[in-house]
């Protein structure tokens, strides 16, 4: 009987599946071999593909005589630091006692690129290949996972969406790149007082830089303009002046919206028309009372808990990524890059068991108990948190509720992160918070002032949401000082009359938008673009994404490295450098196509659709090499340095 051989993306992985298979193992070099199986392992990706200058000596010179560059067939070699394993890897998927390859990269298009890359290289033949495909590192995920392995011909699509990718970032970067350096790096550089300038643009990494310095500039053209609000004191509350059809300031160009004016004259002739005389007594027209209710939110995808990351710890998206791909490695959690944010009907029923490990983690042990007595995860398929169709790869990032062991091993950002993903994914599990709302609309002098009142009734999910090193939420605070408030409201009813004890001017200003920071960035590459504060908003308009859940990080990365964006690592804040910003200018007078979100996403949705067999690659390709061939000559064409 031959043998099988189980190839990963890195050793540590390769070490998690040796070790499910319970065999004895000898250690080799480069791989693992007991009497039934062999362990190896890449380190990340072992072929890439080839510069110009393999395909024609002539291209190593940057030239408009020989752009557009557009081959017929693409050129792959081995990466020379990496020769030593990849020849080890060639010689084991060749070996003539092989009869199964089981692919274990990592389960998404970047680790199927990797396997396929090296099986051409190799010139692998007459293997039966098996795809492993899984959601976590556990023994029993590992092992089910090999168990259920699908025929790797299963994953065509999706390796041809992954060839296309690596061939359209490599025709965008070398083309673009090159026509746009040649065309305008000398004016570059002789601006900054360079040596040499090289314009780098890529499909994704541009439309992103244009997004930062659109923001900034919008920031610089910004006028502040001052606005002066007017409230009325009670003995238990404030009230906040608006407009109405009956006031004497409806429809004149005094006023800033509808609850303030542009000078602060007029504010204070209302304070001095109101406060003749004092108390000024005002009646209660409308009292509202209502019972309103915040759900928990949705699981982490591997965007939002960058944002979070970002927010709390001030670390960058790549910085978390590592941080959830070492808590992957170490079993704690499930698969890092994910776009979704639900989970899948089959892992639902697997829930108890996660439920079930976080009753031995301290902070949360309580809840998962709760939970697990009172049967809370029961009806869970029933909701919103369990959506197959809304899965395309992996379902959301949760705790696994093993490797506890291995949590006083890591950082302290690491743990905090850990318990953040925790407590997340237990809040699904509770009912929703439940705050009382009294709204009171009263009149005085035919000048209406509003107040509103907001307080916690019940915490629901709440009581699980908050970490151990958060300090006192916002919401807490509304709770302690406004439940006096609202049971001294409970007395008022439509027709009562109140009196203003006094009335005050509040000045304010018109804000600018606010900068990107890392975490913001990439929610707003998520959405083609577009950053939706509202996390419950987030979930419902849901689009196509700049780049893909694994790449995201990187590309901030990279913008950093070529000085095109800084990113304060203190407030994690991210702002265009003068570089940056003459990029812009130059891709924005010849190849505007670049910055636009919308289209990059569109790129990025058509890998998708080839993923899923909707379109072939044949069609994608002649698409790209279109618009690659016709942007170049484009630009080869103008005459604005």
């Amino acid at each position: 009987m031959g043998k099988s051989v189980f190839i990963a993306e890195k050793p540590s992985v390769a070490q998690e599946f040796a070790k499910a298979l319970h065999a004895d193992f000898k250690r080799r070099d480069g791989f693992l071999e007991s009497e039934q199986y062999i362990v190896t392992w890449c380190v990340g990706h072992l072929v890439t593909m080839s510069y110009p200058d393999k395909y024609d000596e002539r291209l190593k010179r940057w030239s408009f005589d020989t752009l557009p560059f557009l081959p017929k067939e693409f050129k792959y070699e081995v990466i020379p630091a990496v020769e030593k394993q990849f020849q080890i890897v060639k010689g084991l998927l060749t070996r003539e006692d092989v009869k199964t390859i089981y692919v274990c990269t990592d389960s998404g298009r970047e680790g199927e690129y990797i396997y396929r890359l090296v099986e051409r290289m190799a010139g692998v033949k007459d293997k039966e290949e098996k795809r492993v495909w899984i959601d976590s590192q556990t023994e029993e995920e590992i092992l089910k996972g090999i168990e259920t392995a699908k025929d790797l011909s299963e994953y065509d699509n999706l390796c041809e969406a992954a060839y296309l990718r690596a061939k359209e970032d490599y025709l965008m970067g070398i083309n673009f790149s090159r026509v746009l350096t040649l065309k305008y790096g000398r004016n570059i550089s002789n601006y900054l007082k360079m040596d040499r300038a090289v314009v780098s643009v890529g499909r994704v990494m541009t439309c992103v830089l244009g997004m930062v310095v659109r923001r900034e500039r919008e920031i610089r053209a910004f006028v502040k303009t001052p606005f002066f609000k007017v409230i009325g004191k009670t003995a238990n509350f404030d009230a906040e002046w608006r407009v109405c059809e009956q006031s004497k300031y409806y429809n004149t160009p005094y006023l800033y919206k509808d609850n303030g004016f542009v000078d602060k004259e007029k504010a204070q002739e209302l304070v001095t028309f109101l406060s003749d005389p004092l108390p000024a007594q005002a009646v209660i027209e409308k009292i509202e009372r209502k019972k309103e209710t915040k759900n928990p939110p949705l699981l982490f995808n591997l965007a939002e808990i960058q944002n979070e990351c970002a927010k709390q710890f001030k670390i960058s998206p790549d910085e978390t990524l590592n941080i959830i791909q070492e808590l992957y490695e170490k079993k704690l959690v499930t698969y890092p890059r994910t776009d979704a944010r639900v989970l899948s009907t089959a892992v639902w029923k697997e829930i108890p068991k996660n439920i079930g490990g976080l009753k031995n983690y301290q902070p949360a042990a309580e809840f998962a108990g709760e939970i697990l007595e009172k049967q809370l995860h029961k009806n869970i398929a029933k909701t919103r948190y369990c959506d197959d169709k809304k899965i395309t790869d992996h379902y959301a990032i949760i705790p696994t509720g093993q490797g506890l062991s291995n949590l006083n091993r890591l950082s302290q950002t690491a743990v905090r992160t850990y318990e953040l993903i925790v407590r997340r994914f237990l809040s699904i599990f509770y009912p929703a918070a439940q705050y009382s709302r009294v709204s009171i609309t009263s009149k005085c002098k035919e000048e209406a002032f509003y107040a509103t009142f907001k307080v916690l009734t019940d915490e629901g999910f709440l009581k699980i949401a908050k970490t151990s090193f958060s300090k006192s939420s916002k919401e807490d605070e509304d709770g302690k000082c406004t439940r006096e408030v609202l049971e001294a409201l409970k007395k008022y009813k439509k027709g009562d009359m109140i009196d203003f004890n006094g009335f005050e001017i509040k000045e304010g200003e018109t804000s600018p938008p606010k900068r990107y920071n890392s975490g913001s960035m990439i929610l707003a590459m998520e959405n083609a673009g577009q950053l939706i504060e509202d996390e419950e908003l987030r979930a419902q308009i849901k689009g196509s994404g700049i780049g893909t859940s694994a790449t995201r990080a990187e590309i901030l990365k990279k913008l950093n490295t070529i000085k095109y964006i800084s990113t304060n690592k203190k407030t994690q804040v991210i702002t265009p450098t003068l570089l940056g910003e003459i990029i812009y200018d130059v891709v924005e007078c010849s190849m505007k196509q670049l910055l636009n979100p919308e289209l990059t996403a569109s790129w990025e949705k058509g890998l998708t659709y080839v993923a899923e067999g909707s379109i072939t690659s044949q069609e994608y390709m002649d698409k790209l090499e279109g618009f690659v061939g016709r942007r170049t000559q484009a630009v080869m064409g103008l005459n604005n340095q």
